[in-house]
């Protein structure tokens, strides 16, 4: 069953775009060319209705905002094993293979294996968060994602008491996945991410397999991605296939890629700019060709919930 457990620090419900709006807005732009691309959508490795069968009840209409439509959260995403340009995951993300799907457990756990995607989430309820979602490169959006706190999966695998990082490494395939083949990548393949156990534990770190209701769609990071909302998005790294507790702190792809700009904690904060840009502001998807900046909030907004995990370190040297 999907369970709504309202927190203090979530976006309105009211600053998301109903569904009806969002399926009169895809028939206009699809009217316009602008999401002939995303016409055919992937399978998912999930039976269709089954977060339907979990009790999903879609959002009541809400006054009609023009804060994170659906077709931006679709077709506006960063998921450089389809390539670099916002268009190309969902312009290509359909090819990847996604049923079956497994996850392979390992490291510091009381149980390792490789475990089938149903495996993985049987007996685990699923819940409706509502996180707002900060880009590293200053634009944002709030999102309805459908999933579960980490903390419910590490359990199932017993993590022993060495174990002070998780790993998490995307899914590749070179054939399906047109961007690992470019000469020109700024990055190594797999994609890979790390979290602290306890940032992994905190209850605001979920695994998202939907959002808006629905199943994940590929460019989103189908079927199982992780959100973790206080930190730059590009933390919550999609289509995991391989979840690893260790003792150290793992590498991580874009910290190896330019450390200098992307540190492992990559933590929201308005005060540390990135090289290249300021953090202080972030524009709101779909809010508008002429819509104003937004002030960036400290953790994204959820200082209240995880500052205390920060407690005495230098959150500058520690970006």
């Amino acid at each position: 069953m999907l369970i709504r457990i309202p927190r203090k620090n979530d976006p309105k419900s009211s600053e998301i775009t109903p569904a009806n709006v969002y399926h009169s807005r895809r028939k206009i732009l699809m009217s316009t060319g602008a999401l002939a691309s995303a016409a055919a959508l992937p399978t998912t490795a999930l039976p269709s209705d089954w977060i339907e069968e979990r009790g999903y009840k879609p959002h009541e209409p809400a006054p009609l905002l023009d804060i994170t439509p659906k077709p931006y959260t679709t077709q506006y995403n960063n998921f450089y094993e389809f390539g670099t340009d916002k268009e190309d995951p969902a312009r290509y993300a359909e090819a990847m293979t996604i049923e079956p799907w497994s996850v392979e457990i390992s490291g510091l756990v009381a149980k390792p294996g490789t475990y089938a995607l149903e495996d993985v989430l049987a007996g685990i309820d699923l819940e409706e968060r509502i996180y707002r979602l900060r880009c590293v490169e200053a634009w944002s959006a709030v999102i309805p994602w459908v999933g579960f706190p980490v903390s419910k999966l590490l359990a199932k695998y017993e993590p022993l008491e060495a174990a002070k990082y998780v790993k998490f490494t995307t899914h590749l395939n070179r054939d399906e996945m047109r961007g690992t083949r470019s000469f020109f990548s700024s990055i190594d393949f797999p994609y890979i991410e790390g979290l602290r156990l306890d940032e992994a534990s905190n209850d605001l770190a979920i695994f998202a397999v939907g959002m808006y209701g629905d199943e994940l769609l590929n460019q989103n990071g189908a079927p199982l991605r992780l959100v973790v909302p206080w930190k730059y998005g590009f933390k919550s790294i999609k289509s995991i296939v391989k979840i690893e507790l260790t003792k150290r702190q793992p590498p991580t792809t874009w910290n190896m890629s330019a450390p200098q700009e992307y540190g492992f904690y990559s933590n929201v904060n308005p005060e540390v700019d990135h090289p290249r840009w300021s953090q202080a502001q972030e524009r709101v998807l779909g809010a508008g060709l002429f819509a104003r900046n937004q002030p960036t909030l400290m953790f994204n907004g959820y200082a209240e919930d995880v500052a205390g995990m920060y407690d005495g370190m230098n959150l500058r040297r520690n970006y």
